[in-house]
């Protein structure tokens, strides 16, 4: 598959066009940021270890029925995926309480939600991503009332599947984000699920394994993330990537 101009780069991705116009390249780089992008660094193997991380978890969810729009590993740092109409809105569920939501509510951080909490924002960095609700997607047109409620279904079915996943791990899924699009008339999982965009931490002792490591200046951030990856079983060692598929291991998650 032949790579074309680039079409997108945000934070730490860059999008770029192929000759098939129903696919793209994900690239992921080593960049990292926070806070909307106020704090940036670059760190070494991040792109690798979050590509063949992601790879890995979609391709997971893809064998117990979650539509997402990873295809293959083109290289140890890109995928192919599905060019998607992508809905401008990302979906939150929180299982421990920590972070924002402990900041906005005053909530005690650590105690376990139970049931887990779901919450929208807007894909805005310039308005640091402000929360929204059915109405505004519904009165924005951002999606429809159909989406909307298969974006909470989704969402929820894939912290079923990634909680237990992580738990048998010895590690919980503290929290994480979803995006979705449009693809041949569905709704499809896109954009990535790497330590970049959830809270792990190990269910012994609560170290985090994430990006609050970049986040609040503790250290061993692609260390913490290497470490989630070899729970889970993720091969970060293979020697070439191309159009590699992966196969998850049918103990985790089972």
């Amino acid at each position: 598959m032949e790579r074309g101009l680039e079409l997108y780069s945000g934070k730490a991705k860059s999008m770029h066009l192929t000759d098939d116009p129903g696919r793209l390249i994900m690239e992921f780089r080593d960049d990292t940021s926070a806070f909307d992008g106020e704090k940036i660094e670059q760190l070494d193997r991040k792109g690798m270890v979050n590509n063949l991380f992601n790879a890995f978890i979609m391709t997971r969810l893809q064998n117990t029925g979650v539509e997402t729009h990873f295809e293959k590993l083109l290289s140890k740092t890109e995928s192919i995926v599905k060019n998607m109409d992508m809905i401008p809105v990302e979906c939150v569920v929180r299982n421990i309480a920590t972070g924002s939501l402990c900041k906005r509510l005053g909530i005690e951080d650590g105690l376990n939600l139970e049931p887990p909490t779901f919450e929208f924002f807007l894909k805005d960095d310039a308005r640091h991503d402000p929360m929204i609700n059915d109405y505004h997607i519904d009165s924005f047109g951002w999606a429809t009332r159909e989406e909307v409620v298969l974006m909470k279904r989704n969402t929820f079915q894939v912290n079923d599947i990634l909680g237990a996943m992580f738990a048998d791990a010895g590690m919980i899924l503290v929290d994480f984000k979803l995006e979705f699009g449009r693809y041949d008339g569905n709704l499809v999982l896109g954009d990535e699920f790497t330590p970049d965009g959830c809270r792990v931490w190990d269910a012994e002792t609560r170290k985090k394994l994430d990006k609050d490591r970049f986040r609040h200046g503790l250290g061993d951030v692609i260390e913490a993330y290497e470490e989630v990856s070899l729970r889970l079983g993720v091969d970060l060692e293979q020697e070439d990537a191309r159009e590699t598929m992966f196969v998850v291991p049918a103990e985790i998650g089972a």
